[in-house]
């Protein structure tokens, strides 16, 4: 499971869990010593983190002290327990979404001073599926086909002092009708563009780490299926 807070991304892992190697600069054992904001710089792996240790962490993350922390692998001493406590903390809130393709460019809409993929709130009753395609559509004013899921992202935000959890089910979608393509306006979209990797690769520099990590989820599953067998 990968959460971003503050854009920062946290995977959480169970106990007997591993991080992929070559991605962790240093190892803080939470059973051995208090947490603290210092030990937060780059890439860190913390072991033997209980829900006390993974409230300090979100405080950390959630501080107007800046940190150097670029990403944080938690290994958690009670896996559901840690879920049961997001649920307790956080209002979730489930949304889908679509990375959309045309050829070799992708549909990227920029919102907020940020390039971001087509994604909306999931209605009551409703499939996910139903949800990806329905916001993509609205959003863009364009008609896709539906694709295979890419993964799904949770990440945290604050609205109206309330903190919520934003759990998205991303995936793929092949472009049906473009020929009247616009940005939604009401939803604070002001652009809708195809973008071809060089310039996806740019515009992602602009954008939340969670959009950069559907790209990866995407191209990784790519991977898997061109591998020979």
């Amino acid at each position: 499971m990968i959460i971003f807070i503050n854009d920062i991304p946290v995977r959480i892992l169970k106990n007997d869990e591993m991080p992929d190697a070559g991605r962790i600069n240093s190892i803080v054992d939470a059973a051995a010593k208090p947490l603290a904001q210092a030990d937060l710089i780059h890439h860190v792996w913390i072991k033997n983190v209980t829900d006390r240790d993974f409230d300090a962490i979100i405080g950390f993350l959630d501080s107007k002290v800046p940190t150097n922390v670029l990403s944080l692998v938690l290994s958690v001493t009670d896996y559901p327990g840690i879920k049961d406590y997001l649920r307790s903390r956080f209002k979730v809130v489930k949304a889908a979404g679509g990375l959309i393709r045309k050829k070799e460019k992708f549909l990227m809409i920029y919102r907020t001073k940020k390039w971001d993929l087509p994604k909306g709130k999931k209605e009551k009753g409703e499939r996910n599926r139903t949800t990806a395609v329905r916001e993509v559509e609205e959003e863009c004013n364009v008609s896709v086909k539906l694709g295979s899921k890419i993964c799904t992202t949770w990440h945290t935000y604050t609205m109206n002092k309330n903190a919520y959890l934003k759990k998205t089910r991303w995936f793929v979608m092949d472009i049906v009708d473009d020929s009247r393509m616009r940005p939604a306006m009401d939803e604070d979209i002001e652009e809708v563009r195809w973008m071809n990797s060089k310039e996806v690769y740019h515009a992602l520099e602009h954008s939340y780490k969670s959009i950069r990590y559907v790209f990866e989820q995407y191209y990784a599953s790519l991977e898997v299926k061109s591998a020979p067998r």
